[in-house]
């Protein structure tokens, strides 16, 4: 991939960060990063010029992981995001656009994110009943 489509797939990684921040903020659910990426893990005193450190995120609810995003690091040669329902079969493979994530063709949006929470958290009521 070129290095114009990494900028594009790290700056859109980064606006999905931010939706799930806000969706957990909405929902009651907690926000919590799982991993950093590697270089920066062992980057010593090199500058990180990645928009964010963050390699891996999850929606808690009650403690438990609901929801896992993450995002392949530099080195990986096919890059994207991957996002999953923890406790389930369901997950997610999307790639970097010129306006945004795309799951295939389609445009992934905060819509999109806030349709799958919705499913989820109907799924963990469902299972507690």
């Amino acid at each position: 991939m070129a290095h114009a489509n990494d900028d594009a797939l790290y700056a859109q990684w980064l606006e999905l960060l931010g939706w799930m921040q806000a969706e957990a903020q909405q929902r009651g659910l907690t926000f919590e990063k799982v991993a950093d990426f590697p270089d920066y893990i062992y980057r010593m005193e090199r500058p990180y010029d990645l928009p964010t450190t963050v390699m891996s995120a999850s929606l808690n609810a009650e403690g438990q992981p609901l929801f896992v995003a993450g995002v392949s690091p530099r080195h990986a040669q096919l890059k994207g995001v991957s996002l999953r329902l923890m406790g389930g079969s369901k997950h997610w493979h999307l790639h970097a656009g010129t306006r945004g994530l795309l799951e295939g063709k389609r445009p992934f949006t905060r819509e999109r994110l806030a349709t799958i929470l919705n499913g989820a958290e109907r799924g963990m009521t469902t299972r507690s009943a």
